[in-house]
């Protein structure tokens, strides 16, 4: 697909934890669901295959009780310094590459690259994409600092 033709999205943020720590609370499915998604949502995973190739369902749940199930497939995983993921449904396709940059013994960068057609209507929804991105951040970063 020429560059034009695409829409990238990059949203990067620096967390106080190690990679390692980092990294599985993706691939440990117990723990993604807790964080996984924008504010108000909880989550439901019904399949996760986290290998290439594999697939991943989520039941992601909006705080008015609305229901989106999610079907993706692994494409790229690297332990743990890369994640990437094609989203097939619901409505937005996209490619998801995560990166587990690590700063140093307590400190990752982790950054995402949602690349996806630049369509109209993913034009327009391309700061929701980004805000929904950040909640994730900050979701994920509350779940590994437990219980307060």
């Amino acid at each position: 697909m020429p560059a034009d033709d695409t829409l990238d999205i990059d949203t990067t943020c620096t967390l106080p934890f190690a990679r390692q720590t980092v990294f599985d609370a993706f691939a440990r499915p117990e723990q993604l669901a807790l964080w996984w998604g924008p504010d108000g949502f909880s989550n439901v995973i019904h399949r996760f295959e986290f290998r290439d190739g594999g697939a991943w369902e989520i039941t992601m749940t909006a705080s008015d009780g609305t229901d989106f199930l999610n079907r993706s497939t692994f494409t790229k995983i690297v332990a743990p310094e890369h994640i990437a993921f094609r989203h097939h449904e619901p409505i937005h396709r996209f490619d998801m590459d995560m990166r587990f940059e690590e700063l140093g013994p307590q400190e990752t960068r982790l950054s995402w690259r949602m690349r996806m057609p630049a369509t109209e209507e993913n034009r327009l929804m391309a700061k929701f994409f980004a805000l929904a991105n950040e909640q994730n951040f900050a979701r994920l970063k509350h779940v590994l600092a437990g219980p307060e």
